[in-house]
């Protein structure tokens, strides 16, 4: 596919109009499926990038963070916001400065220098941040082969591990929020039908709407996904639940390579067949469940993982110094109109 011909289309023309994008964009490269290597005829292109903050988002009166396009797919994150993410090692961002060279659509100067610097960013934190989002993925595994058979009481308590892991994430991609703004917790119901219910206590003040909006969406959807009807020998919930397998074991796959190597490989040239045969189904019986020897696939992974947390030369913070230095010399250079 020529991807570039596909960015130079009218679909993607907030690329070049949007006021935030244009000539600001430092990178842009492939995310999701083809990315990783585990592209099949019914992936969808996802686009990711980076754009610079504006001068009057460093010293004037606006404020941008991102932007989300979603007819196509498509998330630009600003340099600043960028930093942020990759300093906790944030597994979805990450993987941006470890494309293969073909995957990025576009790169100027300040992107390759990105790229250049991508060692300042590991630390240990890559422990906890993939570790998590490893821990996340279990669970939603879980959670779709549990919730048709779970009683209300059991599969309440389901929706509520699984919409507080997406809420351990939301600082990491919307505007934070103070601890306790924002609190779910399973009481009492006094709805005939049920003896408990998830309740949520929220205290956001002067929060951007889109991201309120946003995080609602999120939480709204794991709720509804588990209120569906139907069973798992459903073709696309099959399919959902192996694109779900798969991603759970590169997952590791990426995080050991990080702790052991110090590399960020984001396609899984070497894994590619085990990877596309988790999607594919082979690990997956006729019920839906998954194989033991999936199960102990996991296992292996988990272990794999520690020993490398354990072991691993990496120091346990990234380099703060470093960074902002090269923070503070892309951003001067927006400043004083330099770029």
């Amino acid at each position: 596919m020529d991807f570039n011909k596909l960015l130079n289309s009218a679909e993607y023309a907030f690329l070049r109009t949007n006021e935030h994008l244009g000539n600001n964009i430092i990178m842009l490269g492939l995310a999701g499926s083809y990315s990783y290597g585990t592209n099949n005829e019914n992936s969808d292109i996802d686009i990711r990038g980076i754009t610079l903050n504006r001068k009057s988002d460093l010293i004037g009166m606006t404020y941008f963070e991102q932007y989300v396009d979603d007819n196509t797919d498509t998330c630009i994150y600003s340099f600043n916001k960028i930093i942020n993410l990759l300093l906790n090692c944030n597994p979805n961002t990450i993987e941006l400065l470890g494309l293969k060279q073909e995957h990025y659509l576009y790169l100027n100067d300040i992107g390759k220098e990105l790229i250049n610097n991508k060692k300042l960013f590991l630390s240990k934190r890559a422990i906890q941040s993939f570790g998590g989002y490893a821990s996340a993925q279990l669970r939603r595994l879980q959670n779709a082969l549990a919730r048709d058979s779970y009683p209300q009481e059991e599969k309440e308590k389901h929706i509520y591990n699984s919409v507080k892991n997406a809420m351990n994430t939301f600082n990491d991609r919307y505007q934070e929020f103070q601890e306790g703004s924002l609190k779910i917790y399973i009481d009492e119901s006094n709805k005939t039908d049920m003896k408990k219910e998830i309740f949520v206590d929220a205290n956001l003040k002067h929060y951007p709407l889109r991201d309120y909006k946003n995080i609602w969406a999120e939480m709204n959807n794991i709720v509804k996904d588990y209120d569906r009807a139907g069973k798992r020998n459903n073709k696309k919930d099959d399919n959902h639940l192996n694109k779900h397998a798969m991603h759970l074991i590169r997952l590791f796959m990426m995080a050991i390579d990080i702790l052991e190597k110090e590399e960020i490989n984001t396609y899984r040239e070497n894994e590619q067949k085990l990877l596309l045969s988790i999607r594919n189904g082979k690990y997956q019986n006729s019920d839906g469940s998954f194989k033991e020897e999936f199960y102990e696939m996991i296992d292996d992974y988990e272990k794999r993982l520690d020993y490398a947390s354990q072991n691993t030369s990496l120091p346990n913070e990234p380099n703060i110094k470093e960074i902002e230095e090269f923070m503070i010399n892309v951003n001067e250079k927006v400043v004083s109109n330099k770029i």
